[in-house]
C-alpha cells in the first residue's frame, strides 16, 4: 500500500505533545482519519485513531499490520507537517 494523500492540521496548545491532526488516503481508496502528531521525548510520531477501553487501556481503531507500512505512513505525515 501506498499512501496517496495526506492533510495535515497544526494544532499549537501550551503544554500539549498533540501538535496537530492528520488524515491520509491510502492507494486513493482508504481514508484515515483522526491520527495524531505526538511530540514524543526523541523525535514526532504518528498515533493512529484509538479509544478507551477501561481506567488505563486504549486499543486503536485502525493500524498497520506491518513495520513497513507504520514507516511509510508516519514518514509522510511528519513530512507534511514539516512542509507547513
Amino acid at each position: 500500500m501506498e499512501v496517496t494523500k495526506v492533510m495535515v492540521q497544526k494544532e499549537e496548545k501550551v503544554g500539549s505533545r498533540v501538535k496537530g491532526y492528520a488524515v491520509i488516503e491510502l492507494d486513493g481508496v482508504l481514508k484515515i482519519n483522526g491520527i495524531r502528531i505526538i511530540e514524543g521525548n526523541e523525535r514526532m510520531f504518528a498515533a493512529m485513531p484509538n479509544r478507551k477501553v477501561g481506567d488505563d487501556k486504549y486499543i486503536d481503531y485502525v493500524y498497520p499490520v506491518n513495520k513497513e507500512l507504520r514507516e511509510k505512513i508516519e514518514a509522510a505525515i511528519i513530512e507534511e507537517y514539516n512542509r507547513n
